[in-house]
């Protein structure tokens, strides 16, 4: 299983055996954002959803702490997203942290819970405790930039308001016995700015707190791998 540790504002160092993995797609509280993000996955072959929220559970050794995700081609990308993190039994040990989903869009014109097997969930090595931001959740901002030649560029910016909440999650995952240590949650996304290249060298994802002007942020670069030996 992956261990994954976590730094919190006191300095206070928690790790995480990770034992289940949750994607949750399809989860902006705004119809007409759900109603976007389905056509732009549309233009890419991705047929809609029966469902909405949708659960994907992913292998758990995809959660991962990484600075580079090397992919098999070109047409991959990430999704700028928060993750729910059960680091013990007590309420106080739910974690808040930024995330990116980086998912192969070739596979998911076949299938979003293939896709999501074939990349990792990248999360960053700060979090928050949930409890203590939960009191201004929707004022938490979400950012999302990819690498470009000249620099980089956002193509993802709102906020958690978006979203539907870590609270709601919490109580979902409670009511199917599952907020147990070691699940790890991921949020689903927000809307992309369709004139900028989601395909791109490079993430990052910015988690921001308004209120006390801290951040969470993570960045990692996209190698493609070698063609095969064959």
């Amino acid at each position: 299983m992956t261990r994954l540790t976590f730094e919190l504002p006191d300095n206070e160092q928690v790790a995480v055996t990770v034992h289940t993995l949750l994607n949750a797609g399809y989860a902006g509280r705004s119809q007409a954002d759900v109603a976007a993000h389905v056509a732009e996955l549309a233009e890419l072959g991705v047929p809609a959803p029966t469902r909405i929220p949708c659960i994907y559970p992913i292998a758990p050794y995809l959660a991962m702490q990484v600075d580079e995700v090397p992919v098999q081609h070109e047409r991959t990308s990430g999704e700028a997203e928060w993750a729910l993190v059960v680091a013990g039994d007590d309420p106080s040990e739910l974690l808040l942290t930024a995330a990116c989903d980086h998912t192969d869009r070739r596979l998911e014109q076949h299938g979003v819970a293939w896709s999501k097997q074939a990349a990792p969930d990248v999360l960053a090595r700060q979090a928050w405790r949930l409890a203590d931001v939960a009191d201004r959740i929707d004022e938490l901002t979400l950012v999302g930039s990819v690498m470009t030649e000249a620099g980089p560029q956002v193509i993802q910016h709102g906020t958690l308001a978006e979203l539907l909440t870590p609270m709601y999650w919490a109580e979902e995952l409670r009511a199917r016995g599952m907020l147990n240590p070691g699940t790890v949650l991921m949020s689903g996304t927000i809307p992309m700015r369709a004139e900028v290249d989601q395909f791109s060298t490079g993430w990052s994802v910015e988690l921001g707190d308004p209120r006390t002007g801290r951040s969470i942020e993570l960045s990692y670069a996209v190698r493609q791998t070698p063609p095969p030996v064959d």
